[in-house]
C-alpha cells in the first residue's frame, strides 16, 4: 500500500509546447508496473486548452468543476460540466480544455502503453475552439 497525501506533490503548469492559456496540473495517480494509470486534476482559465492530441489506451474525464469544452476530430465542439464523464477511444484525435468564459477542472484518466500516455499534437485554432 501506498499513501500519497495531499499537498505532498507540487503543481505544475500546464507546458505551452502542450497547452494555450494558463493550465495547472495536480498529480493523483502515479502507480508502479504492471499497472499502468495515470491521473491528474487538471484546471483550465477562461480560454485555455489543450493541444489536439491522442492516447494509445484512450482517456476518460470526470468533469470536477466549472463549464468546458471538448471536442473529437470531425465532431462538434462539446459543453461539459462538473459530473459529466468524457470517454475518448485509443487513438482518438480530440482537444479539451475551458469555455471561454469560465475556468474549468478536470480528473483525467489514461494508461501508459510502452511508457507513453499521449501524443502530442498541433495547437487548437481559435476556429476550432470556437466551434
Amino acid at each position: 500500500m501506498k499513501i500519497m497525501r495531499a499537498g505532498s506533490r507540487p503543481s505544475g503548469k500546464g507546458p505551452g509546447d502542450y497547452f494555450t492559456g494558463t493550465v495547472r496540473i495536480d498529480p493523483l495517480l502515479e502507480t508502479e508496473a504492471p499497472a499502468r494509470v495515470r491521473g491528474a486534476l487538471v484546471t483550465f482559465e477562461p480560454g485555455a486548452r489543450t493541444n489536439w492530441h491522442t492516447h494509445p489506451a484512450g482517456q476518460s474525464l470526470v468533469v470536477t468543476a466549472g463549464c468546458g469544452r471538448v471536442q473529437r476530430e470531425g465532431g462538434p465542439v462539446e459543453e461539459i460540466r462538473p459530473g459529466d464523464v468524457v470517454w475518448f477511444p485509443a487513438g482518438e484525435r480530440h482537444w479539451h480544455g475551458a469555455g471561454p468564459d469560465t475556468a474549468m477542472s478536470h480528473i483525467a484518466i489514461q494508461e501508459e502503453i510502452d511508457g507513453a500516455a499521449v501524443t502530442w499534437l498541433e495547437p487548437v485554432d481559435d476556429a476550432d475552439y470556437g466551434g
